[in-house]
């Protein structure tokens, strides 16, 4: 993913009076990041998002209709070499992980975790289309990410 920065404008008030400045923003950094660069989510809870979504994403992709340019098979012994899972069996079964993680968070939990890790959607914009209070993602998504992290067994 090509890494996107922007100057957005931030009003920075200051004894009454008002100073404009401009802060970068990383349109590639995911809301996962952010939060955890913030200190807001634990490594045990961003591993677990990251795991959810790569398999999120491994399971979207589409069945390749081209040519496989992958190097020719070694010669085979008496029982071969193992052979690398094919990738509409890698979607297959990351799709089976992604189901199996998302029962495990429960329906409470799924959709802030599919919108805010898979999705990439902001806090705000996820509690607006939840139709949560202020705030309530930050939490309510911290509890689905430690669900997930004892569903992985991360420790």
């Amino acid at each position: 993913m090509r890494q996107q920065l922007v100057e957005r404008p931030l009003d920075s008030g200051t004894g009454g009076q008002v100073r404009r400045r401009s802060v970068t923003v990383n349109l590639a950094e995911s809301p996962l990041a952010w939060l955890r660069a913030r200190g807001l989510v634990d490594a045990r809870q961003y591993e677990a998002g990251e795991r959810l979504r790569a398999d999120y994403e491994t399971a979207s992709l589409g069945p390749r209709v081209t040519v496989r340019w992958d190097s020719a098979p070694a010669a085979r012994g008496r029982r071969g070499p193992a052979e690398p899972l094919d990738p509409t069996l890698a979607q297959i079964a990351a799709k089976r992980r992604f189901d199996a993680a998302v029962a495990a968070a429960g329906p409470g939990l799924a959709d802030i975790l599919w919108r805010v890790v898979c999705a990439g959607e902001g806090l705000t914009p996820a509690e607006k289309a939840l139709g949560w209070p202020s705030r309530a993602a930050k939490l309510v998504l911290g509890f689905a990410l430690t669900r997930l992290a004892d569903h992985y067994g991360l420790a």
